[in-house]
């Protein structure tokens, strides 16, 4: 059974559907179990299109409309109209649409999964930030994108789904060195570590304040860690703490409900 993460601010939204969904419910075993959405994963491959199959039917559209990016850690941002051509995925780290019919998703395990929406507009979005797509500006050119579409940046909400928390987030003298080349704001999103010269870094606050900073007031974080929730969340840096082969993608999903055409 499917048991996704939602929340009550997309959710209050009339004929939008949303889930971020957690690693329960799937058909695939051993570091993927069970739940993996991960089309760039070594799963066997029948498993992660079954249950890409039931994340679709959760969502209400057919499979070819349960969409995702090739996701390359970057800022750019693919405004969706259909299904893709010839099922190649365009490569980009967020999507847009104002099309009914269309899930957009994301694929994560530990960056951040956030979903859009302006419900005035009927526009949403959902981007993959990490700390390379948020350092790079994905967020932004979300928002831009959105506004694209007839969206007002003032208009929209934005929800920070399941990501790695500080407390399991270490990073190197050389990481927060980048980020305060850049700006010297990021400093309040480090505090120290127990190894010299390391630092705890606070991506789902960092993510928060680049929304807030391009005029998106209405920022709503769910607290939750993929790193301390094995049971529902898959986690790169558990996986690689453990020295495992691979690991399994979380999907986080939205759609405009009305039927599609």
């Amino acid at each position: 059974m499917l048991t996704p993460v939602t929340s009550s601010y997309l959710a209050a939204v009339p004929g939008i559907r949303h889930a971020f969904f957690t690693r329960e419910g799937g058909v695939s075993n051993g570091h993927y179990a069970s739940l993996n959405g991960g089309l760039g994963s070594q799963d066997e491959r029948p498993h992660v299109l079954e249950n890409r199959a039931r994340m679709a039917h959760y969502m209400g559209v057919p499979d070819e409309r349960f969409l995702n990016v090739w996701q390359i850690h970057s800022a750019d941002v693919a405004i969706v109209k259909g299904p893709w051509e010839n099922g190649e995925r365009p490569k980009a780290d967020a999507m847009v649409t104002a099309t009914p019919g269309l899930s957009i998703s994301v694929a994560t395990a530990d960056c951040g999964p956030i979903l859009f929406v302006d419900a005035g507009a009927r526009v949403i979005g959902a981007a993959h930030a990490g700390w390379q797509g948020a350092f790079s500006g994905i967020l932004e050119a979300t928002v831009i994108a959105m506004e694209s579409l007839g969206s007002q940046r003032t208009d929209i909400t934005a929800v920070i789904g399941p990501m790695l928390s500080q407390r399991n987030y270490e990073v190197g003298p050389e990481f927060v060195a980048r980020f305060m080349a850049q700006d010297a704001g990021p400093a309040r999103f480090f505090i120290p570590s127990s190894r010299a010269d390391h630092a705890m870094f606070d991506l789902p606050a960092y993510n928060a304040m680049r929304l807030k900073r391009v005029g998106i007031d209405n920022v709503y974080d769910l607290a939750l860690c993929t790193y301390d929730d094995e049971q529902r969340f898959f986690s790169y840096r558990r996986t690689t703490h453990r020295k495992e082969a691979d690991y399994g993608r979380l999907i986080s999903s939205i759609s405009i409900t009305e039927k599609y055409t």
